[in-house]
């Protein structure tokens, strides 16, 4: 690659060149590098042709061969004038080749609706001043190839060029300051390659680009401060890569950008402050990866996007203080995992098989609330979330137990934990009947963990830890559901009181046991109206004293009162947890 010179001096020499090549030149241009402080630092020889001698090969339909070639006039706007051609009509250009040259055109290099046979090569090539335009042409059979090119302060022009097929490479290329336009170009079966590439300052333009079916590939590319428009682009079947490319502080566009089947990566990329859009966009089928990739200052908004069949990833991914939007957006899964959200996060997504939360740090909103849709979402994993901020979640609208039951690649641990958390956010939130069921859900997938650690761990244990189990699932859930459910509580005790008073009743008919008046029984009570009366007066740890048990019915009773002592109390708990919040 030529080398970057501070200042140079152009000598024409009347004496013969020949290129390491072979190519012969009748004239020798000697471009002495100068540097900044003014001293002569080496000589660098090229051939030599004018523009007429240039106009001449390209008239006679010869090859154009002009490598290691200093060129200071090229414009096919001043052929047309000399030749009397249409503005718009192509000119035929054969085997083009500029590999290694010098440009150094005053006006701007002109080559509007060229059509050139066979590869284009600007390789190697120094741009030293004027435009680049190349708008309108066509390549056909071959490619284009600016790698370890030197491009122009000006402005670079490539929009509407076809590339029928061939590769086209800037690899290692260097833009300047001027903006880059690739709108409307169409490119073939080859890939299109970008790699390394520093953009400059300046916008850079794709919009409505269609890419062929080869690879794509704009890694460890570098832009600028100008704007990177990808809107309406379309690509293909190939794999697609902005792995680790740095996007500069503009505006990232890829507004209804269409992506195909191939595997979209972005990561480790660098977005600097500028606002960043996926809106509307759309991928097929594949993969689009966000992993530790780095989010600056501006909004990263995917509303409206179509990944119905697509796997999305932000694993790891940076966001610093812009807002994240994935409002109305389709997906097949996707993960956020041990991401960090200092700010708002809109997950309200239209439709998504599986969310990963897990392991994130949440310092401000999540929005998962229906407004004016519904959120068709599968399961959401929110396990090892450190939540500081706030979920904002309704467990009937967003289906929470099933978001989070349906879970396949969890353990019940960590689905107990993940309703914990949702919890204390339900309480923070003032959410309480959602805070109630979270915690319900919680102490029921706790218990069936803790059976299945205990048993996995010591197999014998089994014999004890299953009676544990089921006693507390009678006694804790089945009761009152963990003191969340004060109705539910007094159900149970009315429940227990009917079998208590049957069973009296059961043991005074059947055994020699009975319910003895204390005062002469002056209302002459039935067997069954004692069961009943004696039970309630036991239950409710009342005491009147006027029947008392005799036989054996004496220890039912104690456990009778003892049952409804905790029942009391259970309700108790439970009735002034509902009313204290």
């Amino acid at each position: 690659m030529f080398p970057e010179p501070a200042a140079f001096n152009i000598e024409i020499k009347d004496q013969k060149f020949t290129s390491d090549k072979g190519l012969k030149f009748p004239r020798t241009a000697s471009i002495t590098i100068l540097s900044k402080e003014g001293h002569h630092e080496s000589v660098i020889d090229f051939g030599y042709l004018d523009v007429n001698e240039i106009f001449e090969l390209i008239h006679k339909g010869d090859s154009l061969q002009l490598d290691h070639c200093y060129i200071d006039a090229f414009s096919l706007i001043d052929y047309r004038e000399k030749y009397n051609i249409e503005i718009k009509e192509d000119i035929r250009i054969q085997n083009f080749s500029a590999r290694s040259s010098f440009f150094n055109c005053k006006a701007s290099i002109d080559l509007v609706h060229a059509e050139f046979e066979g590869d284009v090569s600007f390789e190697d090539a120094y741009f030293a001043r004027g435009d680049l335009n190349l708008h309108a042409s066509k390549i056909i059979g071959g490619g284009l190839n600016f790698t370890h090119a030197r491009l122009p302060d000006g402005a670079f022009n490539l929009s509407n060029l076809i590339v029928e097929k061939g590769d086209i490479s800037f690899k290692n290329a260097v833009f300047g300051t001027g903006s880059k336009d690739f709108q409307d170009a169409e490119c073939g079966a080859g890939d299109l390659i970008f790699t390394n590439v520093d953009f400059g300052d300046g916008d850079v333009s794709f919009i409505n680009t269609k890419f062929g079916d080869g690879n794509v590939s704009f890694k460890i590319a570098r832009f600028g401060t100008g704007k990177v428009d990808f809107h309406y682009a379309k690509f293909r079947e190939g794999n697609i890569s902005f792995e680790r490319t740095d996007f500069g502080d503009g505006r990232v566009d890829f507004r209804t950008a269409e992506f195909a089947n191939g595997r979209v990566n972005f990561n480790r990329a660098i977005f600097g402050d500028g606002d960043v859009s996926f809106e509307a966009s759309e991928l097929k089928e594949g993969k689009i990866s966000f992993k530790r990739t780095v989010f600056g200052n501006g909004i990263l908004d995917f509303e409206l996007a179509e990944y119905d069949h697509a796997d999305v990833s932000f694993d790891r991914a940076i966001f610093d203080v812009g807002i994240v939007s994935f409002h109305n957006t389709k997906f097949k899964s996707l993960s956020l995992q041990s991401c960090h959200f200092d700010h708002y996060l809109d997950l309200r997504v239209a439709k998504c098989g599986h969310i990963d939360l897990s392991d994130t740090i949440v310092r401000d909103i999540i929005d998962l609330m229906p407004y004016d849709n519904d959120l068709d979402i599968g399961t959401i994993d929110f396990s090892g979330m450190r939540l500081i901020g706030r979920i904002y979640i309704d467990w009937t609208k967003n289906r929470v137990k099933k978001l989070i039951r349906r879970q396949k690649e969890t353990s019940n641990r960590s689905k107990a934990e993940q309703f914990r958390t949702l919890k204390e956010n339900f309480s923070v939130t003032g959410q309480y009947n959602d805070e109630d069921k979270s915690y319900l859900e919680f102490k029921r997938l706790e218990s069936i963990a803790i059976l299945e650690e205990s048993v996995k761990k010591n197999p014998i244990s089994a014999l004890w830890q299953y009676p544990i189990y089921w006693f507390k699932l009678i006694i804790f859930d089945w009761v009152g559901h963990y003191a969340t459910n004060p109705v539910r509580v007094i159900i149970s005790m009315l429940v227990m009181y009917a079998v208590f008073s049957v069973m009296f009743m059961l043991l005074i008919l059947f055994t020699s046991s009975d319910i003895v008046s204390s005062v002469g029984d002056p209302d002459k009570l039935n067997v069954v109206v004692k069961s009943f009366y004696h039970c309630a007066i036991t239950f409710l740890t009342i005491g009147y004293g006027d029947y008392y048990p005799s036989g054996f019915i004496r220890w039912f009773s104690s456990i009778v009162g003892f049952s409804g002592l905790v029942m009391v109390s259970y309700f108790t708990v439970a009735f002034v947890r509902k009313i204290l919040r």
